[in-house]
């Protein structure tokens, strides 16, 4: 019966230890979220069902998929700064995954009215 009360006493305590030295996810300001994007090296234009990214850095490859995660585009070894593709099916949201030569990928959602 001692044995017992000993355990809960120590439980108590490691958990209130565990409570007071836990510590969650750091705040993140919105203002960030808002910063990053405005740094990114290209820009997409749409018109209708076709779609034209233009960059400052060479694009290497695209890929644009359904928010069901079908995919409806992808294209390798574009290396030019501008790419131009026309969406083959009706949807009003994508997702959209550009890769550029220097190696960074990019994915953003986009609408098409």
């Amino acid at each position: 019966m001692m044995f017992s009360s000993t355990r809960r006493v120590l439980a108590v305590l490691l958990l209130s230890c565990l409570f007071f030295v836990a510590k969650g996810q750091p705040v993140s300001n919105p203002g960030d979220q808002l910063s990053k994007r405005e740094s990114r090296p290209y820009k997409v234009f749409t018109s209708g069902k076709q779609v034209t990214i233009k960059s400052t850095k060479e694009i290497n490859h695209i890929m644009l998929w359904t928010t069901s995660g079908n995919r409806v585009v992808e294209q390798k070894e574009i290396n030019a700064s501008s790419y131009t593709f026309s969406i083959p099916i009706s949807e009003k949201l994508y997702f959209l995954m550009v890769g550029l030569s220097d190696g960074k990928i990019y994915t953003e959602k986009i609408g098409l009215q």
